[in-house]
This record gives structure tokens, C-alpha cells and sequence, in this order.
């Protein structure tokens, strides 16, 4: 039997498992959409409960770089790209603890199925609306982008086979059980998919420290590259929070705002909040996200730095992405490879899926439903459900387009389009929740403001120490939508009870 058919197997098995698993609960779910396509589609009907709801959202979470890139990086920089990457601990705990019970005590209210519903009705903004779909259209596409190279990658490294045969094959299998089985196919594939990722960091680090001889050897290992770092000035100090200041101050605190706190702002994992059926459903999930998140985005990390003492060198001039998928397909058994493999390709097939969801929404839901509802249209539910599925696999397909020639690292996408959902929405979500005072003058300035510097600062170049960008558009967000709650229109009383019920 050879190495290649061993190793493929277990992916070929995880891949049919999905796709059976959108089948399934599409046929399941079929007379239930009959009568609310747009609920059951893009919140699974608001049934969630606490284990799913913490697995799609740690799965949705977890992307490409988290398996990839970074413990990539990693392994060049050492232990402080691990501190630097646990800020994301809190990130299941922020989502769910500031905006969960909130956010779907009004979304009941108002019958919100989409992050942009809840803008809308907040709001009463048709514009800011419909600004707020076309910019999580574009963003997504371009998250969407860097995951499906990321899994392409990795399955080609794995295999052997080529980069665009795996990115067919990888695409073929997320796209086709989404546009499917819609959301309740992605909770649930998405809880398959946490599962895998957390038995492939597993397989990973029996490997890395049997092959390694042990953590003495491995340490012995980072210990001398960490000294001759110092030496001779080449390389960097693993050993070091700051890897030789190559991790400054300014960029820690980055990272506690742009995978920590700003993670409020991401309609892809708040739009969860939306989904759940009860109380005890978001205190569990709570509980499971950060446990889960804090083992997979710390431990994902620490190997990638123990990965250092059994790769020791990567070709010149190849990119730290090749760390993880050479370790796997080097150094490992190939059944053992196989089920390894299947951890990332989880992680990016679950990102995938949730951004497809969501973007498919942000087209049917927020602009053509609410095109039809505005001119008093009767809406067929089954026309909803053709639509629904077509865009979700066009969006799905356009992506794959444009991820056919790829760019070098993923990790740099991912936070590029991370910072641009945040400086757009962070203080839309936060403020509109829990300030009476903000309004639509204030948010519109905001998503402009925010978004449009933090753009501007990235084009350019300009830079504020070592601090990332989204510290710009943060800012920027912020000052703008003050200026604009304090001169525009207050809020009327009618939505001020929906939202502020303790006020009134």
C-alpha cells in the first residue's frame, strides 16, 4: 500500500463524512425552511446549544493561520510567538460573554437573522445597512481567499499532489456542504471539524516529540539556536518574550486588540450569538470556547516552536508556511499524517464555511429580501431557498478563482481582513448594544471614518511605532462616531425599548 493512498484515506473519509452530513441535515431541514427559509438557512433556527454553539464558533475562530502560519512563525521566532498568540484565549469568552444575551434578547424582538439585521433595525439605516453588507461581502472574500490557498497548501504538501488539484478538490467538498446544508450543516460539521483539529494537534505533538527525542533534546535544540541567535546577531532568541525585539510592546498590545478584544466586531462569530435556544446554552458554550480556543491557538503555537528541534532549517528562501505541512508528510506515519492533516484542513474548511454563510446572507437576507419586504413584494420561500444556495456557491467558486495564483503568507490576510471587519464594526456592535445615546449619524461616520483610515494608514504605509493598523482605525472609529451621535438624530422611543427596555 503506498505512502500517498495511506496517507490520503483518513482525509478522503473525513471529507465524504461531510458532505453526508449537508445532505442529511438538508433533507432533515427541508420541511422545517418550507415555512422560514432565511431562519433555518442562516441561524439553524436558533437552536443551538452549548456544545455546538462553543464548536462552530471555535471552528469559525480557528482559520488556517492558526495551524499554519503561525506556528509557522513560531517556529523561527519561539516562545514569545506564543505569548504573543495567546491573546486569543479570551476571544469565545468577549464574543459571547459582552454581546451573547444581549444580542439575542433583540434579535428575537426584531426577528434579526444576520449581524446586518441587527445593524439595520438598531439603526433605521437602509444605507448604513447596505454599506455594511457590501464591506462584509469583501472582506469575507478576501478571508475566504487566503483560507482556501492555506488549504490548498496543505493538502499539496501532504499529498503530493498539485497546488491546483488540491485547491479543486478542497473547494468541491466546503462549498458543496455549505451551499447545501446552510447553517445547521456548518454548526454541526463545524463541531466534527473542532473535534479534528484538537486529535490533530494530538497526532502532531506525539510525532514532534518522539521524533524530537524528548522535550530535553528538543529544548537542548532552541537553547543553542537561542545562543547562537545572540552570538552572532543572526536569527532570533527563541527564548526571549520578544525574539529578539522582533515582538515589541506595541505589537502585543496590537494583538490583545485585534484578536482579543475587537473580535466583538466580527459579524462571522457574532452573528452566533443569534443562533443559540437558551441561557444555559451561552454560559456552557462560554465555558467550552475558551477552554478549547486557549488549548488549540497556545498549544498550535508551543509546537510550532518544538517543531524547531526536528526541523531545523527550511530551504532558502521558502516561506515558514511549509513548516507545518513538511513536518506532516516528513516526519510522520502516513495514516498518522492523514489524520494530522485533517486538524488544519478542518480549520480552514470550517472558516470557509461560516464566511460563506454569512456573506451568502449579507446578498439574500440584507439586500434582495429586504428589497422585496420594502416594496411590499410577496416573498416564495422556495425561490429564497435557490437563491440562497446559488450565491453561497458562487461566492464560494469566486473565490476559489481568484486563490489560483496564491500569495506568500496567509497569516498577513487573514489579520488584514480581521482589522478591516473590526475598524468597520467594533463600535457599531458595542455601541449600538449598550449606548441609548448611539444613532444612525454616528455609525454611518464610523463605518467611514474607521474603515476609510484604516485603509488609507495600510495603502500608505504609515505607521504608528510598531503598532498594527487597526489601532488607527479603532481610534479614528471611535472619535467619528461620538461626533456623530452628538449631532445627529437621537434615537426614536419605539426602538429605544427594544433595546433599552431597563431605560423606559
Amino acid at each position: 500500500m503506498s505512502k500517498s493512498f495511506m496517507m490520503l484515506a483518513p482525509v478522503v473519509i473525513f471529507f465524504a463524512v461531510l458532505m453526508g452530513m449537508g445532505f442529511y441535515i438538508q433533507k432533515r431541514s427541508s420541511d422545517a425552511r418550507a415555512e422560514n427559509y432565511s431562519k433555518d438557512y442562516y441561524i439553524g433556527g436558533r437552536s443551538l446549544g452549548g456544545f455546538v454553539l462553543a464548536m462552530t464558533l471555535v471552528a469559525t475562530y480557528s482559520s488556517v493561520s492558526s495551524f499554519l502560519s503561525g506556528p509557522g512563525v513560531a517556529w523561527q521566532k519561539g516562545f514569545g510567538w506564543v505569548y504573543y498568540a495567546s491573546t486569543q484565549v479570551v476571544a469565545a469568552f468577549l464574543v459571547l460573554g459582552v454581546l451573547g444575551k444581549k444580542m439575542a434578547v433583540v434579535g428575537r424582538k426584531t426577528e434579526s437573522v444576520t449581524a446586518v439585521d441587527i445593524i439595520r433595525n438598531r439603526y433605521q439605516s437602509d444605507l448604513l445597512a447596505t454599506i455594511s453588507a457590501i464591506v462584509i461581502i469583501v472582506f469575507f472574500t478576501t478571508q475566504m481567499i487566503g483560507q482556501f490557498v492555506g488549504g490548498a497548501q496543505i493538502f499539496s504538501a501532504a499529498t503530493g499532489l498539485s497546488y491546483e488539484a488540491g485547491l479543486i478538490i478542497f473547494a468541491v467538498v466546503v462549498v458543496l456542504y455549505t451551499t447545501v446544508g446552510g447553517f445547521n450543516a456548518v454548526a454541526i460539521t463545524d463541531t466534527a471539524c473542532a473535534i479534528m483539529m484538537i486529535v490533530g494537534m494530538l497526532c502532531l505533538a506525539y510525532a514532534i516529540i518522539t521524533k524530537g527525542g524528548g522535550i530535553a533534546n528538543i529544548m537542548a535544540a532552541i537553547n543553542e539556536a537561542s545562543e547562537t541567535a545572540r552570538a552572532t546577531g543572526e536569527g532570533f532568541d527563541m527564548v526571549s518574550p520578544t525574539a529578539s525585539n522582533s515582538i515589541p510592546v506595541q505589537l502585543f498590545i496590537t494583538q490583545w486588540m485585534l484578536c482579543g478584544v475587537c473580535t466583538i466586531g466580527l459579524p462571522q462569530t457574532n452573528v452566533r450569538c443569534l443562533a443559540y435556544k437558551d441561557t444555559k446554552s451561552v454560559h456552557r458554550a462560554m465555558m467550552y470556547g475558551t477552554i478549547v480556543v486557549g488549548a488549540m491557538m497556545v498549544g498550535m503555537h508551543l509546537l510550532g516552536v518544538l517543531s524547531r528541534g526536528v526541523l531545523l532549517s527550511i530551504p532558502e528562501g521558502a516561506s515558514t508556511d511549509t513548516v507545518m505541512p513538511a513536518l506532516i508528510s516528513q516526519y510522520m506515519h502516513p495514516v498518522l499524517a492523514g489524520l494530522t492533516i485533517i486538524g488544519p484542513l478542518a480549520a480552514t474548511m470550517s472558516t470557509i464555511s461560516s464566511l460563506l454563510i454569512a456573506g451568502s446572507s449579507a446578498i439574500v437576507k440584507d439586500i434582495y429580501l429586504h428589497h422585496k419586504e420594502a416594496k411590499k413584494e410577496k416573498v416564495n420561500q422556495s425561490v429564497v431557498g435557490k437563491i440562497s444556495i446559488g450565491m453561497t456557491g458562487i461566492m464560494g467558486i469566486a473565490a476559489v478563482i481568484l486563490s489560483i495564483n496564491p500569495p506568500d503568507i496567509i497569516v498577513w490576510i487573514n489579520m488584514f481582513a480581521f482589522g478591516g471587519l473590526q475598524a468597520a464594526f467594533f463600535w457599531i456592535f458595542l455601541l449600538g448594544l449598550f449606548w441609548k445615546k448611539a444613532n444612525r449619524s454616528g455609525a454611518l461616520w464610523c463605518i467611514i471614518g474607521g474603515l476609510g483610515s484604516y485603509i488609507f494608514v495600510y495603502i500608505t504605509g504609515i505607521t504608528i511605532g510598531a503598532f498594527h493598523n487597526i489601532i488607527v482605525g479603532i481610534v479614528v472609529g471611535l472619535i467619528c462616531f461620538i461626533i456623530g451621535a452628538n449631532t445627529g438624530k437621537p434615537v426614536d422611543d419605539k426602538i429605544g425599548r427594544i433595546f433599552f427596555p431597563e431605560k423606559y
